[in-house]
């Protein structure tokens, strides 16, 4: 008897521990669905947003505090985001700042890349500084690059997007770019950086633009928003 009972007694304790891992797991999901930066402490705030995100209501993202919006705007040397063209008509209509993204591939020639990028951005004073997304490698490439070949290649495409626009390039670098190129280091960018609700700190100099979080759930789409915020 006493052994039944003790054996009572324990899977209950185990039930019990396991319903409050769950409930710990599902409030730890819940907050991280909704965590961003505390105004105070950043003030300007944003998000970033392309075809993947699907449709936004720009007037609702104002509302709850992005101030601008970078628009995700070509890839490589042919890819362009479908919404982009959409996104910034209606970005700039609800008074948001606006910027233009691309996203890098080291295995194909800068200028094709550069040439993308123009015909997708125009020529606007008015934008934000252009953001390069700097998160493949060359390791799988066709066609062998060399490291050396990957900066080479990547100080020609900034080169030419900058005489486009006017304005200085800001590095979106991951965390695995930045340990295969160390290229925060090498160029002298503002950096964009990227950490789920803790301060980057892999670039080993200060960043304009964090990442906050991937996974903002909000009232502006019916899909997870990217939300940014700027440095102090």
């Amino acid at each position: 008897m006493a052994r039944r009972s003790s054996s009572r007694w324990r899977l209950r304790f185990i039930g019990a521990g396991l319903l409050l891992a769950l409930l710990a797991a599902g409030w730890g999901w819940w907050t991280i669905r909704h965590w961003r930066p505390p105004v105070a402490s950043f003030p300007v705030q944003g998000i970033e947003v392309g075809s993947v995100d699907g449709a936004v209501d720009w007037k609702a993202a104002k509302a709850i505090g992005a101030g601008f919006a970078y628009l995700d705007a070509s890839a490589s040397a042919f890819a362009r985001d479908p919404a982009f063209a959409r996104n910034l008509d209606e970005a700039r209509a609800a008074k948001l700042q606006v910027g233009a993204v691309h996203t890098y591939d080291p295995c194909q020639p800068a200028e094709r890349q550069a040439a993308n990028f123009m015909t997708v951005v125009p020529r606007d004073k008015t934008m934000l500084p252009p953001a390069i997304d700097l998160d493949l490698v060359a390791d799988n490439c066709p066609v062998k690059v060399s490291d050396a070949a990957v900066e080479s290649e990547l100080m020609t495409f900034l080169n030419q997007i900058e005489t486009h626009t006017g304005k200085p390039t800001i590095l979106k670098i991951s965390n695995q770019f930045e340990k295969r190129y160390h290229m925060a280091r090498k160029l002298d960018r503002n950096l964009w950086l990227t950490r789920l609700r803790f301060e980057p700190d892999y670039a080993g100099r200060p960043w304009t633009l964090w990442t906050a979080n991937t996974y903002v759930e909000t009232e502006a789409s019916a899909a997870p928003l990217r939300w940014v915020v700027v440095g102090r």
